[in-house]
């Protein structure tokens, strides 16, 4: 056996991953074939093509931009995979350009024409009758025109600077005197929509829509009197915005961080995107200018920034949409309840955002009202733009209460919203503690300090999404309320390490990283391992965000070649490769892409039929496992261990409808069902059977399957 107990003889230890990045693009090909799939409301589609644009854009200002840098500057470390920084930006280039053509025609050869025939028009200025385009001239004139400064560049004028993510037009105007010259002109999107509605038409229900770039364009001749508009053409930087903190430059954590925010607008670029009618010389000319290689020129049909089309996805049209439904809320927790009472009774699970997240809002608020709560204690790494979170604990300070937020100002694209929180919970009075320095705190975990009868009794709520009420709208995540001692003795040690300089190496119940989790989910890997060379019945399964850490797939491996069946549900990005002959074909991998966002992370280990799981907000990465402050919980309650299990768990990994499977090369194919038996939907199922969490075998006849089949 070599190295991480793979057989030496078996292939080169690199042909056993998949490159991150190239993994990271077959998951966005799955978001764009739900924007393809005709059997999503047209708005839903619409929906998910806008997700892939902004999937890209994130993925080019962080992921490409660190491979670039390393490129640069001569890294020649590689991953598990073994492609250097030249060839992973090489092969990235390669999968993107019939991806992107894809999206394309996506656009323009089936949305367009359907959200037409839907009475939701796309209009070209070229297209519109005379009253119309004068009326747009109008609007032009009083309002667009004034916002406008075209900024000219030749040997007197320097190269404008172009900042992250704005859209643009390159325009050629005809000197007469001399020549052709060059003007770059910022289209203000923001400031307006980017797409402009028509005023309604005779025809009833229409609505008719313009892009705003087309309608600059169009009158670029107010722009430029005297000259004659050759040309003009749309395009995009997208620069490096990925946030570099030295430990020894940051004296003053939020600072460092507000500075770091605005070094963002003009980071080195790292693509551009261009019309595809701009002639090569002009691309060339602005590539020159922006100091990138013509590697890193993405020609494309319009609309260039597909991100912008979540305008059209969210417009209110009922009968284009999903159709609605309302979460449930357990008995215990309905409005009006004591959700202390209920706590006390047991643990209480709630997965969203087919449980309601308003327990959750309640549960701060009457801790707030409580005159018997000493304190509350709550991490914030994602909470939004309106945050009835923050509210409460405000609300908290006003009643009395100690109140600590530890608020993770690195939560990437979230920096400056997390500063303005940071910035009020202060002024009301609570005690603002601004993560760490040298890693990021993403475990998600409440404390309600409260004074009782027999003492003081800790209430927590731990939970694998973000406190923020609405992505629990829109992400699966699971989330438990109980007030076990050693639970509540953990978070206490916890938070103490987060807040001052408590140095813990051992948890009672949770895993914590970066010191316990790697061990701990290694450690019951290693004993399925043992369990299944004693009984044959060792069987592991995972579902969660990404697996990247070679150590753990390296386990996984060894789980395989030993006979441990291991199936695994794994949303994004994926390393492993399963069905490696005699090294992974115990393993299965898929992944879901629906409705909603599969956000919940679960570990389970049948452990000889005295079941493990643990759930929390870790993936199996190594900035997860070393470089975050993250936790995992055991389940103890056997209802909710058999909950989380039977009713979440199981059903997932028998989809059928929108299950991908990850074939050894990397690419995936769509789930077949059994012959015989319809698709089976596990998030409409879970829809249908919302808020039976904890009703045995209340998902009929499913259960069982899935037990069967494990």
């Amino acid at each position: 056996m070599g190295r991480d107990g793979v057989p030496e003889d078996a292939r080169a230890e690199q042909d056993l991953f998949i490159n991150r990045e190239l993994s990271w693009i077959e998951f966005n090909r799955r978001v764009l074939e739900e924007a393809l799939d005709p059997s999503h409301p047209l708005l839903e589609r619409v929906k998910f093509l806008a997700i892939f644009g902004n999937n890209l854009d994130e993925f080019f200002m962080v992921r490409v931009a660190g491979l670039q840098r390393q490129r640069n500057e001569g890294v020649i470390e590689t991953p598990p995979d073994g492609l250097t920084p030249e060839r992973q930006l090489a092969e990235i280039r390669a999968a993107l350009e019939p991806l992107l053509r894809r999206a394309e025609r996506c656009w323009a050869d089936d949305l367009v024409p359907e959200l037409e025939r839907a009475g939701i028009v796309i209009r070209r200025m070229a297209d519109l009758d005379e009253s119309m385009r004068g009326y747009l001239r109008g609007l032009f004139e009083s309002e667009v025109f004034p916002v406008l400064t075209p900024l000219a560049f030749d040997t007197s004028h320097p190269f404008p600077f172009i900042s992250n993510l704005s859209l643009n037009l390159a325009v050629v105007v005809r000197d007469p005197e001399c020549g052709d010259r060059f003007a770059r002109l910022k289209v203000p999107v923001g400031v307006f929509p980017r797409l402009l509605e028509l005023p309604p038409g005779p025809e009833d229900g229409r609505r008719e829509f313009v892009f705003l770039e087309d309608l600059i364009a169009t009158h670029l001749d107010l722009l430029f009197p005297g000259l004659r508009v050759v040309a003009s053409y749309p395009f995009r930087i997208t620069r490096n915005a990925d946030l570099e903190i030295e430990e020894d430059e940051a004296d003053d954590l939020l600072t460092a961080v507000e500075e770091s925010v605005e070094l963002r607008r003009i980071g080195a670029p790292v693509r551009i995107e261009v019309d595809r009618a701009i002639p090569e010389g002009r691309c060339r000319f602005m590539a020159r200018h922006l100091g990138i290689g013509t590697d890193q020129i993405y020609r494309e049909h319009a609309p260039i920034g597909l991100s912008d089309l979540m305008q059209l996805a969210s417009l209110p049209l009922s009968g284009l949409r999903d159709p609605p439904f309302h979460p449930a809320v357990p008995p215990a927790l309905a409005p009006g309840a004591d959700i202390f009472a209920a706590i006390r009774k047991g643990d209480v699970l709630l997965y969203h955002p087919y449980d309601s997240f308003a327990p959750v809002i309640s549960f701060l608020q009457q801790a707030a009202r409580d005159p018997d709560v000493l304190a509350i204690k709550m991490t914030l790494y994602r909470v939004g733009q309106n945050a009835p979170v923050v509210d409460a604990l405000m609300e908290a300070r006003e009643h009395g209460k100690q109140v600590t937020a530890v608020i993770e100002l690195k939560a990437r694209f979230d920096e400056e919203n997390n500063i303005g929180w940071a910035r009020a919970l202060e002024r009301a009075g609570v005690h603002v503690v601004y993560g760490l320095l040298h890693m990021k705190v993403h475990a998600k975990v409440c404390m309600v300090v409260r004074r009782e009868r027999q003492g003081i009794v800790r209430y927590i709520h731990l939970g694998t999404g973000n406190y923020n009420a609405s992505s629990a709208r829109i992400y699966t995540d699971l989330g438990l309320f109980t007030c076990r001692p050693a639970c509540g003795a953990d978070v206490s040690d916890l938070f103490n390490y987060l807040t001052g300089y408590a140095r813990i190496d051992r948890y009672r119940e949770l895993l914590v990283a970066p010191v316990t989790i790697r061990d701990g989910v290694l450690g019951r890997i290693e004993r399925e391992i043992r369990r299944h060379r004693e009984h044959g019945d060792g069987f592991i399964a995972f579902k969660m965000n990404a697996l990247v850490d070679r150590e753990c797939i390296a386990a996984l491996y060894r789980a395989s070649q030993e006979g441990v069946r291991v199936d695994l549900q794994v949303r994004g990005i994926c390393c492993l490769r399963p069905g490696l002959p005699g090294i992974s074909d115990r393993i299965t991998v898929t992944s879901i892409v629906g409705r909603f966002l599969e956000h919940a992370r679960i570990y389970y280990f049948r452990n000889g039929g005295d079941e493990d799981v643990l759930v929390g907000s870790a993936d199996l990465m190594p900035r997860n496992l070393n470089r975050r402050v993250e936790i995992l919980f055991p389940l103890i309650d056997p209802a909710v261990r058999q909950a989380v299990v039977e009713q979440i768990l199981m059903v997932h990994l028998r989809d059928t409808a929108k299950a991908r499977f990850l074939r050894p090369d990397g690419t995936y194919g769509r789930a077949v069902p059994t012959e015989g038996e319809p698709p089976f939907d596990s998030q409409a199922w879970m829809i249908e059977h919302r808020g039976e969490w904890f009703t045995p075998n209340s998902c009929g006849d499913i259960v069982p399957k899935t037990r069967e089949a494990f």
